[in-house]
């Protein structure tokens, strides 16, 4: 990509092959003075020459449509070298109080981790200059609470009494943030032209790179940054919901229950593929008000449809796959007692979230059950629907993951079948 750099280049920072001292001569006459060069040792690369604390530093230039000479990208080499000097300056500078800026964190003080400890009376904190207890907002467009930063504004929310208590680890993203912005762990300034930081892409936490790295597993979800009910990750929903379980899961139960425990088939006979997808449709579009009742879907396979399209499509199975292979190995032991007790410590290695909703629906499922005589469907039935579409093999082969199959259904069967011992 060299000639597609070189046409890029600013032609009168662009030195042509001169060696390092050369670079260095040039340079020494002025701090934060800089220059390219093309290599002499390997033609067609390209390196940049910078002046920093009295000596040039000589940096591999690389372009992908964006110049770079590590993770971050820039349009122009002038922003590249100021980035540069900005991040080189603090470092240089600071590089002591970095290293200690995560020890006393502001964190806890705000409020963020106990959140989830005692529920905290829902106020408004004050506003005015004078506020002692948090940051005079931005005076913009934007309502109150969306110039609350999102650590601040968690910290004031009130959690239901009968609120789960799910650890959920943040989706860290890097972020270019526009203007001056703070760290909302450690409380120091976030430097840099672009990709000051990160951002978590569920709750809005933004935090250094390395504060990042200790930020304890709170994430609590903002449901303006939560769009959908499915394909969603489970405890993501939950926690931005306030919820113990997915409201999808709950309300098609329910439904289920209070109408269908009799139906042929339930769970095996599909319902209207486009009715199912128009369950999905309403449920990502209205969440908890949802209006799946018989008036809307007379038909109650399209609401089992609905309930495990939730499950086939959840990004982590409700089994999750670091499990999966300690579930497979319980399904192949012969032993009943053993196969129990295996499975009771396979159950130990799932989510909170994800061990409530499997709790959940295997004593919905044993009510199913029940009626065996009514909707023919045994244990050994419902492990055959609800053994793949709860468990999915962790990217394994074809002839693997169909061999697994028969061990999926001896897994659902038996947590259904001893639903009231393991859970």
């Amino acid at each position: 990509r060299g000639g597609c750099l070189l046409c890029l280049l600013s032609l009168s920072r662009f030195h042509g092959k001169i060696s390092r001292e050369e670079a260095d001569q040039l340079l020494s006459q002025a701090e934060g003075s800089y220059l390219i060069r093309e290599s002499q040792r390997q033609p067609g690369t390209y390196t940049l020459a910078l002046r920093f604390g009295n000596q040039t530093r000589n940096f591999r230039l690389y372009h992908d449509g964006k110049h770079f000479v590590g993770e971050k990208r820039f349009e122009s080499i002038h922003d590249l070298v100021t980035d540069g000097l900005i991040t080189l300056y603090i470092e240089t500078k600071a590089a002591e109080y970095i290293a200690k800026m995560t020890i006393n964190p502001i964190y806890e003080h705000v409020g963020y981790t106990t959140l989830n400890q005692e529920p905290t009376p829902k106020k408004l904190l004050p506003l005015s200059p004078e506020a002692p207890d948090g940051p005079v907002p931005v005076k913009d467009e934007c309502s109150t609470e969306e110039r609350l930063t999102s650590l601040v504004r968690r910290a004031t929310l009130r959690e239901s009494d009968l609120a789960p208590k799910y650890e959920k680890v943040h989706s860290f993203k890097v972020h270019t943030f526009r203007g001056p912005h703070w760290c909302e762990y450690c409380a120091n300034f976030m430097w840099g032209l672009i990709a000051q930081g990160v951002k978590c892409a569920d709750c809005g936490l933004n935090v250094h790179k390395q504060c990042s790295k200790v930020v304890p597993n709170d994430c609590q979800p903002d449901l303006r940054h939560v769009k959908k009910v499915y394909s969603c990750d489970l405890t993501t929903l939950v926690k931005a919901h306030n919820t113990k379980r997915p409201m999808v899961v709950d309300m098609c139960i329910q439904e289920i229950e209070a109408r269908g425990l009799q139906s042929e088939g339930l769970y095996r006979i599909s319902g209207f593929s486009e009715l199912i997808e128009d369950v999905k449709l309403t449920f990502d579009r209205d969440g908890e008000k949802a209006d799946i009742s018989s008036s809307i879907y007379e038909d109650i396979n399209i609401i089992t449809g609905a309930l495990k399209l939730y499950f086939r499509e959840l990004p982590i199975p409700l089994i999750t796959y670091d499990a999966y292979p300690r579930f497979i190995e319980t399904g192949k032991i012969l032993d009943p007692d053993k196969r129990l007790e295996s499975l009771h410590e396979a159950l130990k290695l799932l989510p909170p979230a994800h061990f409530e909703t499997l709790r959940y629906l295997m004593a919905h499922l044993k009510r199913v059950t029940e009626y065996e005589k009514d909707n023919l469907m045994s244990s050994e039935n419902l492990g055959i629907v609800f053994g793949p579409t709860l468990m999915r093999a962790p990217e394994l082969d074809a002839m693997t993951a169909l061999n697994d199959i028969r061990y999926q259904r001896l897994v659902v069967e038996a947590l259904i079948t001893n639903e009231d011992v393991l859970f």
